[in-house]
């Protein structure tokens, strides 16, 4: 016989999503130990170690909250579990794309089959070169070639893939942030119905905040 739980909280749901909010948030706080010849990946490697454990924590809570029986049925547990829901496809679905940019990276650079020609034999004023010292100072320059060479790379290829990393890092953090601030808003919302009885789903507005943003994504899409 399946013994039946007691309906969450607002307060309890309001933890859920709160708790969450700082898991997803904590990827963006994660370092990794980054070997010097790989250096451009830096940017990249905390998240990339990071984010697949918080999901698989993120999905266990998820299978804990949706196992026992009843379902939520109330109007604060069907916002919670949209709202968390959102949140964990969204983040899913972010590593996978800074996983597909990372394994880019890795493919350009690659493991060469002849040893790439140290930075300090590329013949002076390249067109890489002029490129590094256009848009860095001589104290970034040095510390640039002194990376690229620990990496095997000319320097522009250097500059070139770790923008990439970068890029990809700063669209991770972004994701991670809007996930972590819907969360908390939608906490905030779920609480408000045991404090001050708010009406959940009531209308669009009262959609979970993830919810909205990804509608609104998919209408500017179109």
């Amino acid at each position: 016989m399946t013994a039946h739980r007691a309906p969450m909280a607002c307060s309890e749901l309001a933890g859920l999503l709160t708790a969450a909010a700082q898991s997803v948030s904590g990827i963006l706080t994660t370092e990794y130990p980054t070997a010097v010849s790989r250096s451009y990946l830096h940017p990249v490697l905390g998240a990339l170690s990071a984010g697949p454990r918080v999901v698989c924590e993120l999905n266990d809570r998820f299978e804990d909250f949706v196992a026992d029986a009843p379902l939520p049925t109330t109007p604060a547990g069907l916002f919670t579990l949209a709202s968390y829901a959102s949140a964990l496809g969204w983040l899913t679905e972010s590593l996978a794309e800074l996983t597909t940019s990372v394994d880019q990276i890795c493919t350009r650079v690659g493991i060469p089959t002849q040893p790439p020609e140290p930075a300090s034999a590329a013949p002076p004023g390249n067109s890489a070169d002029h490129a590094s010292e256009f848009a860095f100072n001589a104290i970034e320059l040095a510390a640039i070639r002194t990376a690229a060479e620990a990496a095997g790379l000319p320097p522009g290829d250097y500059v070139e893939v770790l923008s990439e990393s970068l890029l990809a890092a700063s669209r991770i953090t972004d994701a991670c942030m809007e996930i972590s601030s819907g969360l908390l808003d939608d906490a905030a919302y779920v609480l408000g119905e045991a404090t001050a009885h708010v009406r959940i789903g009531n209308g669009p507005d009262s959609l979970p905040t993830l919810v909205r943003s990804l509608l609104a994504r998919m209408e500017a899409a179109e």
